[in-house]
């Protein structure tokens, strides 16, 4: 008793005087911030699909020759590494990369239950993949390449791990349970 302090000065005390439900509202923002944060991070997800679209469905005639599809892990990523031109391979897997990010950043603004690590691996997967069987069945020049996928998640969960987390929970705060 005289030594001690109790479990709530504590908690109160480790987060810089506040309570813990104190310090997680203290990270939220206020609701018309949050609107226009939404509405931006809206016409940012139509945005990326256009260009989405535009990089990935476009015809490219001249290159049909040159195409050919990947369903092994790792074989156009190890072609890409061992190309004399480094700044070709910096360009097909940094592209790649950086495709997914935007995915990663705005999913978990615009949709809340798209929040967390397997959520956000999971569906820009499926929603790569689903782009990558389109461009493979119905674009000209184009080809089905795992390894696109697999680069364009892993741009998702960079930009999921780097930004798209505390944006998620600063628009869309957990409700508390009464």
């Amino acid at each position: 008793m005289w030594g001690r302090k109790s479990a709530s000065k504590k908690a109160s005390s480790a987060s810089g005087g506040r309570t813990p439900a104190a310090a997680r509202d203290a990270k939220v923002l206020p609701l018309p911030v949050r609107l226009l944060v939404m509405l931006l991070a809206f016409a940012a997800m139509v945005a990326f699909a256009a260009v989405l679209a535009r990089l990935t469905l476009e015809p490219s005639p001249a290159s049909e020759a040159l195409v050919h599809s990947n369903l092994h892990p790792g074989r156009s990523l190890h072609a890409y590494l061992s190309q004399p031109e480094f700044r070709d391979a910096v360009k097909q897997v940094g592209g790649n990369l950086l495709l997914g990010v935007p995915f990663g950043i705005l999913m978990p603004t615009l949709a809340p239950k798209t929040r967390g690590f397997l959520r956000v691996l999971v569906l820009t997967a499926l929603v790569m993949l689903l782009v990558e069987l389109a461009q493979g069945a119905f674009v000209t020049g184009r080809a089905f390449d795992i390894d696109d996928v697999i680069l364009n998640t892993s741009g998702a969960l960079v930009g999921y791990l780097l930004l798209g987390r505390r944006l998620g929970r600063a628009v869309h705060p957990k409700r508390r349970r009464a």
